[in-house]
């Protein structure tokens, strides 16, 4: 693999920022406007167990959702091993429609921007050397992507509040509605012959997906040591000869140092 890449496409939520207290706060005040509970304080123990199952969660949607599992006392080595399945039973069982989870969400987090932005900023902490790593590459040849699932809006609002002006059109958030294996394929054919990409994610599932796309073998992969996973996905990634385990002083450094 070549040392440097032309593109560098980062995720957003556990590479660049972490937000597990926003999530839990955010999640927490969804599933009392959903499920009405007759106790609007979380059980003390609930915060812990969902910060651990954090690394489940692939959209936002699934946050309240993963509370109410909780709340159910369904056991979180189960949550480990069989979220997809279970986030769907209950679903089902709920009657609501993930769409709807995701709209009222986001319908929270507007309103708690809107009347209170300082108290919603406090709740993120960016991972050192990461925002310090972004203005130096917004300063060089290499383009520099954010692909997330969570919407461009926050995004966006997150890192003005850290004085970083990052071009809004290289922020492609979920109301793109496309997975990110096809926004990586769109950046490559509109890219010069040649391009090389690096991605970097702190799901394992995401990025075997992208390993699974023969158009993509070409990218390089980076499982983020220091995000929303395990130490089972770590040890897969490692075991793994396409992805690499990066680790954030590798990832504050230089390139020739990532792999």
């Amino acid at each position: 693999m070549l040392l440097a890449p032309n593109i560098l496409a980062l995720d957003f939520d556990g590479v660049l920022c972490d937000g597990l207290l926003e999530y839990y706060q955010a999640a927490w005040r969804t599933y009392t406007l959903i499920w009405q509970p007759p106790n609007p304080t979380p059980p003390a123990d609930l915060a812990p167990k969902f910060y651990r199952l954090r690394p489940v969660i692939e959209t936002g949607w699934e946050m309240p959702l993963l509370i109410h599992a909780l709340i159910q006392g369904i056991d979180e080595p189960q949550i480990l091993k069989n979220w997809p399945s279970i986030a769907q039973t209950l679903l089902l069982q709920e009657n609501l429609k993930a769409v709807e989870l995701g709209a009222k969400l986001d319908n929270l987090r507007d309103q708690w921007i809107a009347t209170n932005l300082n108290d919603w900023l406090s709740y993120h902490r960016f991972y050192p050397g990461t925002l310090e790593k972004i203005k130096q590459l917004l300063e060089t040849s290499h383009k520099t992507v954010i692909i997330t699932t969570k919407e461009g809006r926050f995004v966006r609002q997150l890192l003005e509040q850290q004085n970083l002006n990052f071009p809004e059109q290289l922020i492609f958030g979920k109301e793109q509605k496309r997975p990110k294996q096809t926004i990586l394929k769109e950046l490559i054919d509109h890219s010069p012959p040649n391009t090389l990409i690096w991605f970097v994610e702190d799901r394992l599932k995401t990025l075997q997906l992208v390993q699974q796309q023969p158009d993509l073998a070409g990218v390089g992969l980076f499982l983020a040591d220091w995000g929303y996973n395990t130490a089972d996905e770590r040890n897969q990634a490692q075991l793994n000869p396409q992805i690499h385990l990066l680790s954030l002083p590798q990832f504050a450094g230089d390139f020739s140092g990532w792999v």
